[in-house]
């Protein structure tokens, strides 16, 4: 997509920073009610949450599928199914079926071949328990069928079970390795989400700020070591500053770091010069589904460069 930067451009930019500030000044008026109604909804995905996995349906023709669970439980239903692992009912006398002419039963001996192998009794049926925890993952047309899944496998032939395996990217394989992720703590999206989360914070917060302590926390330690190695910074701030203006507050931090982004993107804004530009905008899905959307601008400087320049995640 090329677009031609002009005033419309700017105008975008200064209407989405000033949304930014006015917003912020009704966060005293509606913070109480948001949080009040954010308790009361995560307090009954909880309770949903837990009425499920102590309910957990064992047969895998009965159980409900991925898609019926809401988004933002499924991991934890999938992870209470892998726990518990296939239902394997191996002291099951397994009923006889007419196949072409012959009587076919399914096979206990397959269990100890096909850890991932399950038996339904209500319907004298298999299932995959990897494909089944996982096959909202994947796109019609990529693999992906019923059997094994929501119709179940009935062909009682060992050559057939051992096809749905497949190749290595198979969609079997694939989902395999989702379950192997999701139950890596270490590995897992959430886990990483909340270490960059900490690590975001480290910049701007010390758990001690004190004149004493060895540690403010970058942002105050990099707000010091300037006022050290500048004498007119060093009379103007912190000690030296007067008490609404020692620029250390919470809410100015932010205010910096919304005031570095809006120069930033003046600053893109002016090195383009009225030039063309593409807007390149990609995204990603990770193992559990969440959508992460990346944007920059591509364009051409008066040198002649192709600049790249990252807008947002």
């Amino acid at each position: 997509m090329i677009i031609s930067t002009n005033s419309v451009m700017e105008r975008y930019f200064k209407r989405r920073f000033a949304s930014t500030t006015s917003s912020s000044d009704n966060v005293g008026s509606s913070s109480s009610r948001d949080v009040g109604i954010s308790r009361d909804v995560d307090s009954s995905k909880e309770s949903e949450l837990q009425d499920i996995l102590a309910n957990l349906i064992v047969d895998p023709g009965l159980r409900p599928q991925m898609l019926d669970y809401d988004p933002n439980i499924r991991d934890e239903v999938r992870r209470a199914y892998l726990q518990n692992g296939p239902c394997q009912p191996k002291d099951h006398t397994f009923p006889q079926t007419d196949l072409s002419g012959y009587d076919r039963c399914f096979n206990v001996k397959w269990f100890d071949e096909f850890d991932w192998l399950e038996y339904s009794i209500s319907k004298d049926t298999a299932f995959c328990l990897y494909c089944s925890l996982f096959k909202s993952n994947f796109r019609i047309g990529q693999g992906c069928s019923d059997a094994f899944t929501e119709m179940g496998f009935k062909n009682w032939k060992k050559d057939n079970i051992r096809q749905h395996v497949g190749a290595v990217g198979s969609v079997h394989n694939q989902s395999r390795q989702y379950c192997v992720d999701l139950m890596n703590q270490k590995q897992h999206i959430r886990t990483v989400l909340i270490k960059q989360s900490e690590q975001a914070c480290l910049p701007f917060h010390g758990y001690d700020k004190s004149d004493t302590t060895s540690n403010k926390g970058n942002y105050l330690e990099l707000f010091q070591f300037l006022a050290d190695h500048d004498e007119k910074v060093k009379a103007v701030v912190l000690e030296n500053a007067s008490g609404n203006l020692k620029l250390i507050a919470p809410t100015v931090q932010k205010d910096l770091v919304n005031a570095c982004a809006t120069e930033t993107i003046k600053k893109i804004i002016k090195d383009m010069d009225g030039a063309f530009f593409s807007l390149l905008v990609d995204e990603s899905r990770d193992v559990s589904i969440k959508e992460q959307m990346v944007v920059m601008f591509r364009y051409v400087d008066k040198n002649g460069d192709v600049i790249e320049r990252f807008v947002g995640i």
